[in-house]
């Protein structure tokens, strides 16, 4: 199971991503359609066309890393979204990865500082 930092920047391409990319094919996605820094310590959430395979890359001090995940049977639930991308938050991220709908949940009320 993968560990997501909650003051993480979660960015998901929803467009269907050739899975035979690696570094520099995401890398340059996350540059020209994104249009976001890969170097920021963000993280970088792609997916293919069936939903049962999903990428993560994210720059760390010294190169960068991807995380693959490939699902046996089922699909990953992507939220519903207008345009090439979608900001989760690290909550979110962690449901999809562990095979939770999010149309079919929605988060309690919580006390949230103003500033």
């Amino acid at each position: 199971m993968l560990n997501v930092p909650a003051p993480v920047r979660v960015f998901l391409y929803t467009a269907s991503t050739d899975m035979r990319k690696s570094f520099s094919g995401l890398h340059g996605i996350i540059l020209e359609s994104l249009k976001q820094d890969p170097l920021s310590g963000d993280w970088f959430v792609f997916i293919n066309r069936r939903r049962d395979r999903i990428k993560i890359m994210l720059w760390e001090r010294d190169g960068f890393v991807i995380f693959y995940k490939q699902l046996q049977s089922g699909t990953f639930a992507v939220p519903a979204h207008a345009g090439e991308s979608l900001a989760l938050t690290s909550q979110q991220l962690a449901l999809i990865l562990a095979g939770v709908d999010l149309k079919q949940t929605r988060p309690r009320k919580r006390w949230r500082c103003a500033g």
